[in-house]
């Protein structure tokens, strides 16, 4: 079945206007849909990223405990390019998608 087939309900070989508006309808449900699947993976991606930021000190702490020195120095080491990273990572990310809002409108 193709589209065409799919969108004339009625079966008559036009589209009509009532037709036309359940496309455009189904269009702006699938658009609400990606958006709201956009915005809970932003949620999911910054949640993750400052559960990350707050975890790394506590890994350091922990291998430190743990009697791993020079895991913990190797670790404490990565430190500043890791917050800078996910910085850039997450801050990059929010960027786009405020540009891309702004372009949709």
């Amino acid at each position: 079945m193709t589209d065409f087939e799919k969108a004339d309900k009625n079966g008559n070989g036009s589209i009509g206007k009532d037709e036309w508006d359940a496309l455009a309808l189904e269009d702006k449900r699938r658009r609400l849909d990606d958006e709201d699947a956009h915005r809970d993976q932003t949620r999911k991606m910054a949640w993750f990223a400052l559960w990350g930021m707050l975890l790394y000190p506590t890994c350091v702490l922990g291998a430190s405990w743990l009697g791993l020195d020079s895991a913990a120095t190797i670790i404490g080491s990565m430190a500043g390019v890791y917050f800078v990273s996910v910085a850039g990572v997450v801050s990059v990310f929010m960027g786009v998608a405020n540009l891309a809002k702004r372009s949709d409108k």
